[in-house]
């Protein structure tokens, strides 16, 4: 495995934001044990280039459009177990941590975090070991970690991955034809999900669905 001392650590970034994408990319060439592979402005495209280019780590933001670092996470995890995955996020909110930490990534960093911290941390979770930000270590207390390993008791948990998928297009306001579009489902199906997602939920508007989203970090809009 790649991350030891000397050898080159490869990496795929996913950013929704232009400026952090090629700001984090010409930090990162500065650094001749890490190549970029790949980069990405939203989940899915990002799992898309994992599964072209195996990297070793995917720095991935949490809150992006079209499918959130969350379910992204989870899919890569489900697909290639042994990539490694580090949360680059500005939120120190615990839903946040706690989501990505189930959904497998290896480390969580915040987006204030210096250029020195980010390159360290790339190399601990290549190292397959895990990283956090000293300021998210603080609020992950061992208690905490207990938590994470019992089932995930949020109401988004009720969904499948297709559903909370549906529900971040939703709350995004895409209309039913392109949600099946961008998932290559037909609108029956997709109306199906969507009434699945508000019986589960308990909610009978887009306006309440969106909401959820956005409280449960599904989407930042």
């Amino acid at each position: 495995m790649n991350g030891e001392q000397g050898m080159c650590v490869r990496v795929v970034l996913a950013d929704d934001h232009k400026i952090m994408r090629e700001g984090l990319c010409s930090l990162l060439r500065s650094d001749p044990r890490v190549e970029i592979v790949g980069v990405a402005e939203d989940g899915r495209s990002a799992i898309q280039l994992v599964r072209e280019q195996k990297p070793d780590v995917v720095v991935m933001d949490v809150a992006m459009p079209d499918l959130n670092g969350i379910d992204a996470a989870r899919r890569i995890k489900a697909d290639m177990p042994e990539v490694r995955i580090l949360a680059l996020s500005m939120h120190s909110d615990k839903r946040y941590i706690s989501s990505m930490l189930q959904a497998g990534a290896s480390g969580y960093l915040l987006k204030d975090c210096a250029f020195k911290e980010l390159v360290q941390a790339i190399h601990t979770v290549a190292r397959r070991q895990v990283y956090l930000s000293p300021s998210i270590a603080s609020l992950v207390t061992d208690d905490y970690v207990r938590q994470l390993m019992v089932k995930d008791g949020s109401p988004a948990s009720l969904l499948s991955p297709k559903e909370r998928e549906v529900l971040q297009l939703m709350a995004e306001g895409h209309s039913t034809k392109q949600i099946a579009t961008t998932m290559n489902l037909s609108v029956k199906t997709i109306e199906t999900h969507r009434q699945q997602v508000m019986e589960k939920l308990g909610l009978h508007s887009i306006a309440e669905l969106t909401k959820f989203a956005i409280r449960e970090g599904l989407t930042s809009l």
